[in-house]
């Protein structure tokens, strides 16, 4: 994947990427069972066993922070529920397998090994223990009856007990589909159903947990909806729905469309992000003007795209703006990508400038920097919409040369004042000391 591929899952903070970089969090004393592409199929798909499964990156701060509850936890469920964990940064094709986008992730493989489900619940050894028994209790409880498709995270019994896991599904009529959806800038789901339908009863329970994780990850931006289509019929005549469940998708100021993707919950859910980045607001383009801006931004995203301007007296505001423009349009081609974007002037971060080998020529310069590798690319081609876009086309395919960041760490950020958006003005020569100048025969030298 070459180093801008799939392993910049979540960057951590810069710091723990050294020395943690070889060591597992877990080591064959625990009760946490180490988990390979080698012995994956042998200890977890084929075995009868409930697992709780934690992907982690070795770097990740709260992978870090959940590893002592994750082997207290896997000590309390020593023969009753196995705990297993792997190292996605190192076994990415393991961690790509089963969607793995973030760390920790942690899945829970129940009586269906092919369908493992989110864990959602807190991160203390009492919580997973909590969760590890209530979906053991309802995969017995599934054999029990001549179920084996168990459905896993003990969202069963909450189910049965009254439906509070349906909380986040928001249910519309005909009053109030168009004030809710139709002027919206949201983007909605919504799945047109009837009561007596089989396959309905099927999908809701995977159409509740998708609206949940849906609503956290997008922060309510994209929206899961039901429409009982028996009693609404003005709706169900108007969107021509012939057959349950049907599922369509709301854009603003477009048509809808029918989801003909996976009814489990992760398809859901990874239509729904998919949704969301495609909608998502343009990135920030921010300017370098201390170190805080250029830590958050490149510790947060898997790549930071920093580029340096010409000194504002070589260009003008004109010129600057120009530069700035074609930096935004890429921004908003590659926003998907979820990359930071920076820039400063010419001289401005002269130790930065060094560290990525641009240092004093050649602007206007940009570099891509991975954060957690502290390596970074040089754009080689023009400073144009298809230099630029050719350039981060092959690092979002993993290519390009590479080289470490100078210093192997981030240099000293200066803190500097932002740009004021005008054009730059020579610097004044004010440096005459008036008070020894006899300002009477100062006149009377004048021509």
């Amino acid at each position: 994947m070459g180093m801008f591929g799939a392993s910049g899952l979540l960057l951590g903070a810069v710091s723990c990427t050294f020395f943690l970089a070889a060591n597992s969090l877990y080591s064959s004393s625990d009760d946490v069972i180490e988990l390979t592409p080698t012995n994956f199929n042998k200890e977890v798909i084929q075995s009868d066993s409930l697992w709780l499964i934690e992907f982690y990156a070795p770097w990740c701060g709260h992978c870090q922070r959940l590893t002592p509850e994750w082997k207290k936890a896997a000590t309390a469920l020593k023969g009753v529920v196995k705990v297993g964990a792997v190292d996605a940064d190192k076994h990415q094709s393991l961690g790509g397998q089963y969607g793995v986008r973030g760390f920790p992730t942690i899945k829970i493989f129940g009586s269906n090994k092919n369908k493992a489900e989110d864990y959602q619940g807190g991160r203390t050894s009492e919580a997973i223990v909590d969760a590890a028994l209530s979906t053991l209790r309802s995969l017995v409880k599934d054999r029990l009856s001549g179920r084996s498709g168990g459905y896993s995270s003990g969202k069963q019994s909450s189910r049965e007990s009254g439906g509070g896991d349906k909380k986040d599904v928001i249910e519309l009529t005909d009053d109030s589909f168009d004030k809710n959806v139709v002027n919206s800038d949201d983007v909605w789901l919504v799945e047109f159903y009837a009561p007596w339908c089989g396959h309905c009863k099927n999908l809701e329970p995977e159409w509740a947990a998708a609206a949940t994780e849906v609503k956290e990850q997008t922060k309510g931006k994209v929206k899961l909806a039901a429409v009982d289509a028996t009693v609404n019929q003005m709706l169900a005549s108007r969107y021509g729905i012939r057959g349950f469940p049907t599922i369509k998708i709301f854009q603003k100021g477009e048509d809808p469309v029918d989801y003909d993707g996976g009814r489990t919950r992760s398809d859901i859910v990874a239509r729904a992000l998919d949704l969301f980045s495609e909608s998502a607001p343009q990135p920030e383009l921010l300017e370098i003007i201390d170190e805080n801006i250029v830590k958050s931004t490149c510790d947060a995203h898997q790549l930071c795209v920093i580029a340096v301007l010409p000194h504002i007296l070589d260009t003008g505001a004109a010129g600057r703006n120009s530069y700035l423009e074609v930096m935004l349009k890429m921004a908003d081609k590659y926003k998907k990508k979820m990359w930071g974007w920076l820039w400063t002037e010419a001289g401005a971060q002269s130790e930065l400038e060094n560290a990525l080998g641009i240092g004093g020529f050649g602007y206007p310069a940009m570099a891509a920097v991975n954060a957690r590798k502290m390596k970074f690319a040089l754009l080689k081609g023009s400073f144009s919409e298809q230099g630029i876009n050719e350039f981060l086309r092959e690092l979002s395919f993993g290519r390009g040369s590479t080289a470490p960041v100078g210093g192997g760490g981030f240099p000293k950020i200066n803190t500097v004042e932002p740009w004021d958006g005008k054009d730059g003005e020579l610097p004044v020569e004010d440096d005459i000391d008036l008070s020894d100048v006899d300002l009477e025969d100062w006149d009377k030298d004048e021509l």
